[in-house]
């Protein structure tokens, strides 16, 4: 197990915002050491070569929907995501810099830049935009990214979200949204 998180990574990019968002979000977020989550997701993915090659590069879910397991172990240095679909692992890293949450995933590495906001329907919500992104360490312009945006809210008593990467030119990457139960 991991040592305790003394501010966790979500508390501290959002500050006196965090205590506004639904109460599975908070506590999706505000937990420390190793937790494990079960619900269900739905993948569409992008059919062109492109948008593939991009998907392999960033280790995004293959399409189909059912059984979701997330494992996320959050200590002093950011969390570890692993989301389990159909049997394979989709890894990231996170954690916080110049008020940005930055993720690695695979070779791409992204900073968004988070904010709460009402969604209708479904209330308060986390939304994350991208400010930044590297390939292989190499800078790419953030404005052929404005199409990859993740949402995180509560609905029917479930933490719920929705994340959708799509590119210029190539079209859509990834887009998938489910839930998880979160006591």
């Amino acid at each position: 197990m991991s040592a305790p998180v003394s501010i966790p990574l979500y508390r501290q990019l959002l500050a006196a915002q965090f205590d506004t968002l639904p109460p599975k979000v908070r506590a999706l977020h505000e937990r420390s050491g190793l937790r494990r989550y079960h619900g269900k997701v739905e993948v569409e993915r992008g059919g062109g070569w492109a948008s593939r090659l991009c998907a392999w590069a960033t280790r995004l879910p293959r399409a189909g929907k059912g059984a979701l397991r997330v494992e996320i172990d959050a200590d002093e240095g950011g969390e570890r995501w692993a989301r389990v679909i159909a049997g394979k692992p989709m890894r990231s890293r996170l954690w916080a810099r110049d008020a940005l949450l930055r993720e690695q995933l695979g070779l791409v590495r992204f900073a968004f830049r988070l904010e709460v906001e009402d969604l209708p329907g479904a209330g308060r919500a986390v939304i994350w935009r991208v400010a930044q992104v590297r390939a292989l360490g190499l800078p790419l312009p953030a404005r052929w990214f404005a199409r990859v945006s993740a949402r995180e809210y509560e609905r029917e008593h479930r933490y719920r979200f929705d994340v959708t990467a799509s590119l210029p030119r190539i079209g859509l990457l990834v887009h998938y949204r489910g839930w998880l139960d979160v006591d």
